[in-house]
């Protein structure tokens, strides 16, 4: 099983639209994940048309029409292991820790919210991923999306994608 995991494309107010490479990644995943911070409607149909499945959350700039559609978290059973969704984890120090005891049951969890691509493993063995943003990079070098697949149970390939600037 194939994913592609993305966050905080904050359309249009950072970006126009999706990067290329990211819209021509999304055939190959069987799964794409969004953690929030959509800002328009049109980014989450564009989603839903082009994926084969599509489990995201709204973050804290999603307004009332994304949060009428999307939940605050998200859980899916996905090659077996078993996967949560959120925007926001609070700050870095402790973020391991703290994600480990509010998801016991988890074996990946995919946030957003900081804009800072992040690959740790917590305590326990919870494994926290974020994407970063593939359209607003803020204070990081590159825009940024995951690509990773879920083989017998286990997450491998995990690949963090740098975009080319704009």
């Amino acid at each position: 099983m194939r994913l592609l995991l993305m966050s905080d494309t904050h359309l249009p107010k950072r970006a126009k639209a999706l990067p290329e490479p990211l819209l021509e990644a999304l055939p190959e995943a069987d799964v794409v994940v969004h953690a929030g911070d959509w800002v328009d409607t049109d980014t989450l149909d564009l989603l839903e048309r082009r994926s084969r499945r599509l489990l995201g959350v709204y973050g804290n700039n999603d307004g009332p029409g994304l949060r009428a559609r999307l939940p605050e978290i998200a859980y899916a059973d996905l090659g077996g292991l078993r996967f949560g969704v959120i925007h926001e984890t609070g700050p870095a120090p402790g973020r391991e820790a703290r994600c480990a005891a509010r998801f016991p049951d988890l074996d990946v969890l995919v946030f957003g919210h900081s804009h800072i691509p992040w690959d740790t493993t917590a305590p326990g063995g919870l494994r926290l991923l974020n994407p970063g943003s593939p359209t607003d990079r803020r204070r990081q070098p590159h825009c940024t999306y995951l690509t990773a697949a879920v083989e017998a149970g286990r997450l491998t390939d995990v690949v963090l994608h740098r975009l080319p600037p704009r």
